[in-house]
């Protein structure tokens, strides 16, 4: 498989020429998207902003836009670095007849960096997968949306698999598992989650960290060759992730025995590694496969018109690819129910579109509707609940492809619920903010 991908695009109605000053007509809504295809990462941006371009190029292509307003866009290059994300989150925020619609980084470094910034411009920042786990209590944090599952659900879901592959969460009374984490804002969410079900389960856990870019890792593979632990937790990203695989070979460390996070479950990870991968596992909320129906159509009627933004179409129904189209899924059904209730036809702003994503429920039969079943999981965001699933499906890699091992998996939900009420009463607490009495949310 070759990672190339094709440049910038911008799309819509108007010319790129005219997008690009930020010009927009009346009946377009905005979405600005601060990619990043270029770095250690670009495999998982160009994939991602792949497939949700493509996605909202089927909406306008197909369907003549939302009730006939048609989705515009431009990229902004963040290079997933942190300031680069915040010049770009000013510099898109007011493009578009009605400024932004959204904000989507795909960084948990970035997220954290405009969470304030998002609440008083009054754009909704959708952090599917990622970002700050306890901005899932949406009565302290109404304009983040950690959408489909967050990182504290997938942990506790990796230890309930984990259970169930060695007879019942009981049995792992005793053991130990290692947890090999990227050394960043995101790798770090996994530790107060992991200290938690550790204590609740009687296992040990020992955090090992990779640096960035995690092209160098002997000396984690060799600590954890003396542990010996029964599993380990690959929290990894980028070229981290083919890198740990093919050290963990070297060593003799059995990939059956190392479950991965979703930014450690695609293709990407798995090809590079060649035979290294075989027999290992990843966490995953959409699932890889071009035989979808909504894949088929984005063939139909954007690839075969010369529209599709993947110039490697071998990687059109990837498991990055389709990650992207699950955003477009999201953003798009947003959208269209925030016009059901703030007018059909009209451009929205960004608040009106956060309350497209508050009242956002996507059951099996829209899933249906939308060529999507067994794609993506149920969704049901709630005013205290922006995380809407909180489940996970495993995939196991046998050589050349991903194969579904599991049905949706949820996590311990109760203690993460807890722990996301606690962490996010103390940060409105720090902040001097008073939550939401969702009871009167309409």
């Amino acid at each position: 498989m070759k990672f190339s991908f094709r440049k910038t695009l911008v799309a819509g109605a108007v010319a790129a020429g005219l997008l690009a000053t930020g010009y927009a007509a009346a009946q377009e809504q905005f979405i600005g998207l601060p990619s990043y295809r270029v770095g250690p990462y670009a495999a998982g941006g160009s994939g991602i902003y792949g497939g949700w371009i493509d996605y909202m190029q089927l909406i306008n292509q197909r369907d003549g836009g939302i009730n006939g307003v048609k989705l515009t866009w431009e990229e902004c290059e963040t290079e997933y670095n942190n300031a680069r994300g915040v010049e770009c989150y000013e510099r898109l925020k007011t493009k578009g007849a009605a400024g932004n619609a959204m904000f989507q980084p795909l960084s948990t470094g970035i997220t954290y960096s405009v969470l304030e910034k998002v609440a008083q411009d009054r754009i909704p920042m959708v952090t599917i997968g990622y970002g700050r786990t306890d901005a899932a209590d949406g009565r302290v944090f109404p304009w983040v949306f950690p959408m489909i599952t967050t990182y504290w659900s997938q942990a506790s879901a990796i230890v309930n698999y984990i259970g169930s592959k060695e007879g019942g969460t009981d049995k792992l009374k005793g053991k130990k598992i290692g947890l090999l984490y990227h050394d960043s804002a995101y790798g770090k969410e996994s530790h107060a989650i992991m200290d938690k079900l550790a204590a609740k389960h009687g296992f040990s856990v020992e955090k090992i960290a990779v640096a960035h870019p995690g092209n160098e890792q002997q000396s984690q593979w060799l600590q954890i060759r003396q542990m010996r632990p029964d599993y380990v937790v690959l929290w990894g990203w980028g070229v981290m992730n083919p890198t740990a695989l093919r050290t963990a070979a070297r060593t003799g460390f059995p990939r059956e025995k190392i479950v991965g996070v979703w930014w450690a479950g695609a293709e990407e990870d798995t090809v590079p590694a060649g035979d290294a991968a075989k027999g290992y596992t990843a966490a995953v909320f959409n699932v890889a496969g071009a035989n979808y129906p909504v894949v088929k159509e984005i063939q139909q009627h954007v690839y075969a018109k010369n529209l599709g933004n993947m110039e490697d179409k071998s990687r059109v129904g990837s498991v990055y690819y389709n990650r992207g189209v699950v955003h477009g899924i999201i953003a798009v059904e947003a959208i269209r129910i925030a016009q059901d209730k703030f007018g059909k036809g009209k451009p929205l702003s960004g608040e009106q579109v956060r309350w497209g994503f508050e009242n956002l429920k996507i059951d099996t039969k829209r899933l249906a509707a939308l060529g999507a079943e067994g794609f993506m999981p149920e969704l049901n965001v709630t005013c205290s609940d922006h995380e809407g699933a909180g489940v996970v499906k495993f995939q196991q890699w046998d050589g050349a492809k991903w194969n579904v091992v599991s049905d949706w998996i949820a996590g311990d939900r109760e203690l993460v619920r807890g722990m996301i009420e606690e962490s996010a009463a103390a940060y409105a607490k720090e902040k001097g903010i008073t939550p939401r009495d969702c009871s009167k949310e309409g």
